[in-house]
């Protein structure tokens, strides 16, 4: 049987007195893409930060590559490629140049992999432009192209849609169905329904902390999706 890249095993997450994750328990397997979708404070930001060793749970297992993932946090790291609410670039650096920066942070060949990622990203004829200089919807994509540049097991978006227009969007997509096609897994957060469930192949969907839904997205509509993501009969503000 294929192990998961990922595992969460009753997963609980408290501050405080504030219960963030309730009882998660899930696995992420090589090759599929899911869309972890809820309310705001549903807990789907804190689920990603613990999957990337972030953030550690206040109960529970998380295990990654088949091991505890907090005894090999190194590794997970060198492994996946995350992408969080804020830029993980130097704004005083171009495009380029940050790139060829974490790609030799992971001993990479930098003329060799940088210009592919940032053609993956669309920035290409941005190569010069310091990053201080790019739109919010720009800067996501040169965000995508550190993420992808150590062809990671693993790659965690959260709300990597953020300032994307029509194009930008494209781009994300063919980057997701990419990452699948070479075997890796994808899981990101969305604010729209509608997105995540044309962008993944599966749903997990977080109400109050806890998993309310766990299917492929094709069996799934938005409608669905209010059903079992909907705090107290209420349609999640969360859909766009």
């Amino acid at each position: 049987m294929t192990m998961p890249l990922f595992e969460t095993r009753s997963l609980y997450k408290r501050y405080g007195r504030q219960v963030v994750l309730r009882d998660v328990t899930m696995q992420i397997m090589a090759g599929e893409s899911i869309a972890l979708l809820g309310a705001n404070g549903a807990g789907k930001s804190t689920l990603l930060r613990i999957l990337g060793t972030l953030s550690r749970p206040s109960r529970g297992e998380v295990l990654a590559f088949g091991e505890d993932a907090w005894a090999i946090r190194d590794t997970v790291r060198e492994r996946i490629g995350f992408v969080g609410h804020q830029p993980y670039v130097y704004p005083e650096l171009s495009c380029y140049e940050n790139l060829r920066f974490f790609a030799t942070m992971f001993g990479l060949t930098a003329d060799k992999v940088v210009p592919q990622a940032l053609e993956q990203v669309g920035l290409a004829d941005r190569r010069d432009a310091a990053a201080s200089t790019l739109s919010r919807g720009l800067l996501q994509r040169l965000n995508l192209a550190r993420a992808i540049l150590h062809q990671p097991d693993a790659l965690i978006l959260d709300e990597p849609d953020t300032g994307l227009d029509r194009a930008g969007r494209i781009v994300l997509e063919s980057l997701v169905a990419a990452q699948v096609d070479r075997g890796a897994a994808v899981v990101l957060t969305t604010h729209s329904f509608e997105y995540g469930l044309s962008l993944a192949s599966r749903i997990v969907g977080l109400r109050e902390g806890s998993v309310s839904i766990d299917r492929p997205s094709s069996s799934l509509t938005v409608e669905d999706l209010d059903v079992y993501i909907a705090i107290d009969g209420v349609p999640s503000a969360a859909r766009s």
